[in-house]
């Protein structure tokens, strides 16, 4: 079953000129799903994971299942004052705007192997983001994983210098 046929486009949503992914047709069918979840667990080639990141919100869905299935834990990366602890912050350039994230000071330890879970690489503000939060707390990146990426927007140029994998390129 080839899951790409679960994503839906939407166009001008959410602003006029943007065609948007919609990913909600893959996370209702089950087979689909796991079928995704298995293509991007392979893409970590038995590799130790500590902590999987996942940005909010679409990529809380398939990060906190690739931490249960890689033992792993899971650390929510939020927009601002979201999450109750101590925060640190990190800016970032959308294809529509700006925005920040923040993750709790307490979520990474020095030298925890981190994967990093979001549904796309668009512009690759928001995974550049997260990035700087995990390197910030003391992380060490293992990967950069994506359900899909827009190459068209050219997001790989900001995170470059970690292992990317996107399940789809579009």
């Amino acid at each position: 079953m080839q899951f790409e046929n679960y994503i839906r486009d939407i166009q001008g949503f959410p602003k006029e000129g943007i065609l948007f992914k919609d990913i909600t047709p893959l996370l209702i069918n089950p087979e689909a799903r796991t079928n995704c979840l298995k293509i991007l667990l392979n893409s970590l080639k038995d590799q130790k994971i500590d902590k999987v990141v996942g940005a909010e919100s679409r990529g809380f869905f398939f990060g906190i299942l690739l931490a249960q299935e890689l033992n792993a834990g899971f650390v929510p990366v939020r927009k601002p004052k979201k999450l109750p602890f101590e925060t640190i912050s990190a800016s970032y350039e959308l294809e529509y705007g700006s925005d920040s994230l923040e993750m709790h000071t307490d979520a990474i330890k020095k030298g925890d192997r981190v994967l990093i879970h979001d549904d796309v690489l668009a512009t690759g503000g928001t995974a550049k983001a997260v990035c700087e939060l995990v390197e910030k707390l003391g992380g060490e990146i293992v990967q950069c994983n994506f359900l899909m990426e827009l190459s068209f927007l050219n997001g790989k140029e900001k995170i470059k210098e970690y292992p990317i994998f996107s399940a789809l390129v579009y």
